[in-house]
C-alpha cells in the first residue's frame, strides 16, 4: 500500500541531509505518516511489543557477554559471578533471562492472530514466510543461550538437541559433530554456541527490517480481512496508532517487570543451578516452556514408520510442525481471510489453540502411560489442521457476508455499542 511522501524538510540541515541521505524522510513516511486501517485491535499491537523486547535482548545480551567467560570450566561460575558482583548484574542477568520467555509469548500470540486473520494471505506471503524466518531464528538463538549458563539441563538439553541430528541419514555423525565441535558435547560446543547465539540476534534484526519493509507494500491487514478502498478507512500511524503501541506496551511490561524483580528464577528449572556433570543425568530433562509443543510432537513419534525410524520421524514431525507454516498461505484456500467471517473455521481454530496449549503441558510431562496417547493424538490433530482442515473446510463452509469497505464495519460497530 505505497503512498505518496507528505514529508517537508523543517530546517536546512533535513533538507540538505534529505537530498543526500532521506533517511529522515523514510522513518517519517514509515512510522508517522503511514496509512494503517483505522479498525486495528490490540493485538495488533504486539509487532511493536516484539520490537521493544529485541532491543532489550540484545542490549543485556551485549552487556552480559563483557562478562560471561565462555569455557566449559568457567561459564558456570562467571554466570554466578554476574549475578553477585558485578554492578546491576543481577537484574541484567534477570531482564535478559525472563525476556526470552516474555518475547516468545509475544511472538506466539503474534502468530496466532495472523492465524485467525488470515494475515498470511495475498498479497501478504513474504511477509508470513519472513515471520517463521524470524521464528526459526529466534529458536536457535533461545537454545543457545540456555546452554551458555551450563548448569545441568543446559549441558543435557545440549546432548539431547545435537544428538537428534545424528538420525539423518548419512550426514547425520558428521552434522552432530560439525554442531558440537567434538565427539562429544565439551567446551568447543560451549564456544561455538557462545559465538552463534552472540551472532544471531543481529541476523534477526535484520530480517526484522526486512519484515517491516515487506508490511509497508501491501501495508497491515486489519480484523475484517477487508483492503484498503479510500482514504478514510485509515488513520495515520502516528499518534493513533503509536499511542495504542505504547499503552499496549506498557501493560506488558508490569509482568515483565514482576518477574524480574520479584521471581527472577521462578521460570527456570532447580536442576540448572547445579553445575554440568557430564556423569550425572537429571531424571526428567525437558527444554525451556517456549519449546515444550514441539518436544512433545518429538516424542510422540515413538514408533517406526515403514523404513524411516521413530528417532528418525520425531525429528522430522518436530522440525515438520514449523515448517509446514512456511505453505500455509497455500493450504489454506478460503476466498475470505478473516477468521471472524468464517464460523466453522473458528471452531477448528480454538481447538487447535487449546491443542496446542495441551502440546505445551504434554511436552513437560514424562514419556509414559496417558501422557504418550494423548501427545500422539495432539500432534495428529495439530499436522491434520493444516493438512486436512484449511485445504478442505471452504468446500463445505458457508461464510458470513464482508463489510463493503473498513469504513462501513467501523460504524457499523459504534451503531450496534450505541444501542446497546
Amino acid at each position: 500500500m505505497s503512498h505518496k511522501s507528505n514529508y517537508q524538510p523543517n530546517s536546512g540541515f533535513e533538507k540538505w541531509m534529505d537530498e543526500r541521505l532521506p533517511i529522515i524522510r523514510l522513518g517519517y513516511d514509515s512510522f508517522v505518516d503511514f496509512p494503517s486501517p483505522k479498525n486495528l485491535n490490540y493485538f495488533w499491537t504486539f509487532g511493536g511489543i516484539l520490537a521493544i523486547f529485541l532491543v532489550i535482548q540484545i542490549i543485556t545480551g551485549v552487556v552480559l557477554a563483557m562478562h560471561y567467560t565462555p569455557h566449559a570450566d568457567m561459564a558456570f561460575n562467571s554466570v554466578e559471578h554476574i549475578r553477585r558482583d558485578v554492578n546491576w548484574g543481577r537484574l541484567i542477568q534477570a531482564a535478559h533471562a525472563n525476556g526470552a520467555s516474555f518475547f516468545f509469548l509475544a511472538v506466539y500470540i503474534h502468530i496466532f492472530r495472523g492465524l485467525y486473520y488470515g494475515s498470511y494471505k495475498a498479497p501478504r506471503e513474504v511477509l508470513w514466510i519472513l515471520g517463521v524466518v524470524i521464528f526459526l531464528l529466534m529458536m536457535a538463538t533461545a537454545f543457545m543461550g540456555y546452554v551458555l549458563p551450563w548448569g545441568q539441563m543446559s549441558f543435557w538439553a545440549a546432548t539431547v538437541i545435537t544428538n537428534f541430528f545424528s538420525a539423518i541419514p548419512l550426514v547425520g555423525e558428521g552434522l552432530m559433530v560439525f554442531l558440537r565441535g567434538a565427539f562429544a558435547v565439551d567446551n568447543a560446543t560451549l564456544n561455538r554456541f557462545f559465538s552463534l547465539h552472540y551472532l544471531l540476534p543481529f541476523m534477526i534484526a535484520g530480517v526484522v527490517g526486512l519484515h517491516i519493509w515487506a508490511l509497508h507494500v501491501p501495508g497491515n491487514n486489519n480484523p475484517t480481512g477487508v483492503e484498503v478502498k479510500t482514504k478514510s478507512d485509515t488513520v495515520p500511524f502516528h499518534p493513533y496508532l503509536t499511542m495504542k503501541d505504547l499503552f499496549a506496551i506498557v501493560v506488558f511490561m508490569i509482568p515483565f517487570a514482576w518477574f524480574v524483580f520479584f521471581a527472577p528464577d521462578i521460570l527456570g528449572h532447580p536442576d540448572n543451578y547445579i553445575p554440568a556433570d557430564p556423569q550425572v543425568t537429571p531424571p526428567h530433562i525437558v527444554p525451556e516452556w517456549y519449546f515444550l509443543p514441539f518436544y512433545a510432537i518429538l516424542r510422540a513419534i515413538d514408533f517406526n514408520i515403514g523404513p524411516i525410524d521413530s528417532k528418525l520421524g520425531g525429528v522430522i514431525a518436530m522440525f515438520g510442525s514449523i515448517a509446514i507454516w512456511f505453505v500455509v498461505p497455500w493450504l489454506d484456500r478460503s476466498k475470505v481471510r478473516s477468521g471472524a467471517f468464517r464460523p466453522m473455521f473458528k471452531w477448528f481454530y480454538w481447538i487447535w489453540i487449546v491443542n496446542f496449549i495441551g502440546l505445551t503441558y504434554l511436552g513437560a510431562q514424562p514419556a509414559e502411560g496417558v501422557y504418550v496417547i494423548l501427545s500422539k493424538t495432539a500432534t495428529f490433530y495439530y499436522f491434520a489442521y493444516f493438512l486436512i482442515i484449511l485445504p478442505f473446510l471452504p468446500r463445505i463452509e458457508t461464510t458470513l457476508p464482508l463489510p463493503a469497505s473498513i469504513s462501513e464495519s467501523v460504524l457499523a460497530k459504534h451503531k450496534t455499542e450505541a444501542a446497546e
